[in-house]
């Protein structure tokens, strides 16, 4: 006689979890990265806490890349409705601005991922790029990075000279135009088809990610000369939402907000350099894979190249000078210039 009494308390029960559990708030965010890969993982973590620490009002959904639009798209998505928000590589969407090619990479500034995310949380960056993205109708929330890249390669590349006539996938924007004046032949692709590329032949190189990534999706059986410490790149990873929809959240949601991803920034670039430590020892004791590090004075060249580029990037639009103006002089408070 208690079967029935005990079935409908049960369901009462849960009927009030699962109310008392909905979210009020629910976003769907696109990633950059492809599922199964670290990155997603720290992104879906970051989600994770974000529901926790809003005592379950907020739930956010990510996606890998290209489950709604390509990665150049979400910008665009996001104005339109189709997505909330999402954690990209803000040079994307250097199509849109220049400036957010030179921001969203500004090659051979920065030395660690705390020089970026010292300057984005308390060197202007994030004024400005909040400033860059409100025509669009998008918060940038905050950024970090995954690290300094490393570098994927076919052929041996032992400094700037082995650069010309390389063919190398490189994200838009100013990285593409770098490499360019260095004598390379910078190829779009997304990120999702660097393993198919290297291994066509359709490239030779890749500007993709860090290390560990690197070696965990495989391009270092194909591509048995990376170079590492990176010499390059080291892009802003941003999070991002449609303006309208920040705006709808209370205070003490959108300090939650901006407070955790603060703190994912410093996640994913600490767990991604464990990881590379691992992955590089592992790379070093396989006989088919040779790791290149290039000298400081390769290094100074590339960077010259950068730095020149930079000017004339800055002179593509008003915003692209801003940004010029802003990071250059962040350089200089700091000693790093």
């Amino acid at each position: 006689m208690n079967t029935p009494l005990k079935l409908i308390t049960g369901f009462l029960a849960a009927t009030f979890t699962m109310g008392a559990l909905a979210a009020d708030y629910t976003f769907k965010f696109q990633s950059s990265d492809p599922s199964g890969v670290k990155n997603f993982e720290i992104k879906q973590a970051w989600a994770e806490r974000i529901e926790r620490m809003s005592g379950g009002r907020v739930a956010v959904d990510i996606l890998p890349v290209g489950s709604v639009v390509s990665h150049t798209e979400t910008l665009g998505a996001i104005d339109m409705g189709v997505l909330d928000g999402h954690i990209s590589v803000t040079g994307y969407f250097s199509g849109k601005d220049p400036a957010f090619g030179l921001i969203g990479n500004t090659v051979g500034a920065w030395s660690s991922p705390d020089q970026l995310i010292t300057y984005i949380y308390y060197g202007g960056g994030y004024e400005l790029m909040n400033e860059l993205y409100k025509p669009y109708g998008v918060k940038f929330v905050g950024g970090g990075a995954t690290g300094l890249e490393s570098f994927v390669s076919k052929k041996p590349l032992n400094g700037v000279d082995d650069l010309k006539g390389l063919k190398l996938r490189a994200p838009e924007g100013l990285v593409q135009s770098v490499f360019a004046a260095a004598g390379a032949s910078p190829v779009n692709l997304p990120g999702s088809e660097v393993y198919t590329g290297l291994s066509k032949g359709v490239i030779d190189a890749a500007d993709y990610t860090v290390f560990s990534t690197n070696h965990a999706a495989g391009l270092h059986d194909i591509a048995q000369h990376p170079v590492y410490p990176g010499f390059h790149s080291l892009p802003l990873l941003e999070v991002v939402m449609d303006l309208d929809e920040w705006n709808k959240l209370p205070d003490d949601l959108q300090v939650i907000f901006t407070t955790s991803v603060r703190d994912f920034a410093h996640d994913i670039s600490t767990q991604l350099a464990m990881a590379d430590v691992d992955a590089v020892n592992e790379a070093r004791a396989n006989p088919d894979i040779t790791l290149h590090d290039w000298s400081a004075e390769e290094r100074r060249k590339f960077r010259a190249i950068a730095r020149e580029q930079w000017k004339l990037y800055a002179e593509q639009s008003p915003n692209a000078q801003k940004v010029y103006e802003s990071v250059t002089a962040f350089l200089e408070s700091q000693g790093l210039l």
